[in-house]
């Protein structure tokens, strides 16, 4: 690999011993933290905008509160919060009144009960399905052979559409839950309010995407050599 690019996954060193988090820590020669100071600075001049500061600013308090026994020290600290309270503990942080929750029709049932709790704690919730307006595949030039339902109507996933919808009902923050590879990112890229992910899909683990890499030596071991492309 390049050793001038960022490669932050790369770094040899534990945690407490890089140069990211210990003043007198140890930086590989690709270490952003070294070599990429304008960078930290350029992002440091974001943090003066009183909104994103606050929004930082909360985030990283969430973050601490997700631990219990901080004060026994770090080697004692334990996990305490489940990310879904993790979210509606945070938007109530930032005064949020509207939120907005995205998600695959193939968890509808996983998205009324997330519905539900976010609703009970005091929120207004806008929910979007990915196949809202019924448009067809072939509006995308999809082939029929290319479609899950071969020979039968299917919907095309519309992520712009659950974007726009938001952004008219002027949620404040957006919960997205289980949308395509891609689609997500159409949805991330037009919506209006900032978002936050409360789980991705993985058709094949169960939505667990971690669970091939915790078994990345056995037996998902294949991922590791390149696949040959056809034709």
């Amino acid at each position: 690999m390049d050793q001038e690019l960022p490669g932050c996954a790369r770094c040899p060193f534990e945690p407490q011993g890089r140069i990211c988090q210990n003043e007198e820590g140890k930086a590989p020669p690709f270490c952003p933290t070294v070599n990429k100071e304008a960078i930290i600075a350029k992002a440091l001049e974001e943090l003066k905008k009183p909104e994103i500061l606050e929004f930082s600013r909360q985030a990283s308090i969430q973050e601490g509160e997700g631990y219990a026994d901080r004060e026994l020290g770090y080697a004692r600290t334990r996990p305490l919060k489940p990310r879904i309270l993790e979210i509606i503990e945070f938007a109530g942080k930032m005064k949020y009144k509207k939120i907005g929750l995205a998600f695959c029709v193939g968890l509808r049932k996983e998205a009324k009960v997330v519905e539900g709790l976010i609703a009970a704690h005091g929120f207004t919730v806008v929910s979007g399905l990915c196949k809202a307006g019924r448009v067809p595949k072939e509006a995308l030039g999809i082939l029929d052979g290319q479609k899950i339902r071969i020979g039968c109507f299917e919907a095309m996933c519309n992520p712009i559409a659950q974007a726009f919808l938001f952004n008219e009902e002027k949620t404040e923050f957006n919960v997205m839950m289980g949308l395509c590879v891609g689609h997500d990112s159409l949805f991330l890229k037009y919506s209006a309010a900032p978002c936050t992910v409360f789980a991705v899909k993985d058709r094949l683990l169960g939505h667990n995407p971690l669970a091939a890499i915790y078994n990345i030596d056995s037996y998902y071991r294949f991922l590791k050599i390149p696949a040959v492309q056809k034709g």
